[in-house]
């Protein structure tokens, strides 16, 4: 019983990061399995399960918040559950180790261009645009693809495309991946269900995963809708380079200490762009406020 409430507990915790940061769910809470000793496979597929439940109460959520853009979700999540039921059923048992390393170093570089982008402070609080079909489709395949075969990965790859495409604001392009990923859910999850059968799957533990998630998911759509658009991008950037950054440099056999050398590093001067982002807004919010008082003694 101890087990399934710390379960229940990360599963609240990852959907907090996921609901928040449109990404990360199952990397938080796949990791947190296999710490238990669950076997990937099976723990990709409880994840997957529970997520049917979270996505749909985070998709609620945030459309509830006005983070959805609908024609985004009907555009990537169908392709999205495609690709998903595909690598679930068909390409699982495949080794995607290689291909799952060339995919972790590009999203290292996008988490980087994202992070410096909005650390910066070069982004508008509102972005116009119309993400295009041709777009919107073959990246939900991918995503959904890689999310069924690698453990995890729609909402990095989903998230940080929409992101980097500058059309869609962050907030919209959270709340619209984790609404289109309840379709994707859906479909690894038959898809496991017909290469494992349920008779191997931790029933129990799918649940409490599911219950953390569903009670976190409201609370993530509300920090969403109040976070500052350049705050919220640079909290993904953060969480796309340090996981992707993780998944590179185990990729590339690198040893312990290195490897927490190399996370400090990066923490480090993702601190030195937050302080740099922080009195770069502070200095430019001082002569208006000036400006006023002098208006008003005037």
């Amino acid at each position: 019983m101890r087990r399934l409430v710390l379960i229940a507990l990360l599963g609240s915790i990852a959907q907090l990061v996921d609901g928040t940061l449109g990404m990360a769910y199952g990397v938080t809470a796949s990791t947190a399995l296999l710490i238990t000793g669950i076997t990937p496979a099976v723990a990709s597929a409880s994840v997957h399960l529970a997520e049917v439940g979270t996505t749909l109460a985070s998709g609620l959520s945030h459309w509830r918040f006005g983070n959805v853009d609908w024609r985004v979700v009907a555009l990537i999540g169908a392709p999205g559950a495609v690709g998903a039921f595909a690598g679930a059923t068909f390409l699982s048992s495949l080794s995607t180790e290689s291909a799952s390393l060339w995919v972790a170093g590009l999203l290292l570089l996008l988490g980087v261009y994202i992070l410096v982008r909005f650390g910066t402070g070069k982004v508008r609080a509102v972005v116009e645009g119309r993400l295009a079909g041709k777009f919107l489709g073959p990246l939900g395949l991918v995503a959904g693809f890689i999310d069924a075969t690698g453990g995890g990965g729609w909402g990095p790859v989903a998230n940080s495309a929409l992101l980097t495409s500058g059309k869609l604001a962050p907030r919209r392009a959270v709340g619209s991946v984790n609404a289109a990923e309840f379709l994707v859910s859906v479909a690894a999850s038959i898809g496991f269900l017909f290469g494992l059968g349920k008779e191997h799957l931790p029933f129990g533990i799918v649940a409490a995963l599911l219950v953390g998630g569903v009670v976190a998911a409201p609370l993530a759509a509300w920090l969403v809708s109040r976070l500052a658009t350049r705050w919220l991008g640079v909290g993904v950037g953060l969480v796309l380079i340090l996981t992707n950054a993780r998944t590179v440099l185990h990729g590339l056999d690198v040893t312990a200490g290195p490897r927490y050398a190399v996370y400090a590093a990066l923490v480090l001067g993702w601190a030195a762009l937050v302080t740099y982002g922080v009195r770069t807004s502070t200095r430019r919010a001082v002569p208006v406020e000036t400006t006023n008082e002098l208006e008003l003694v005037s």
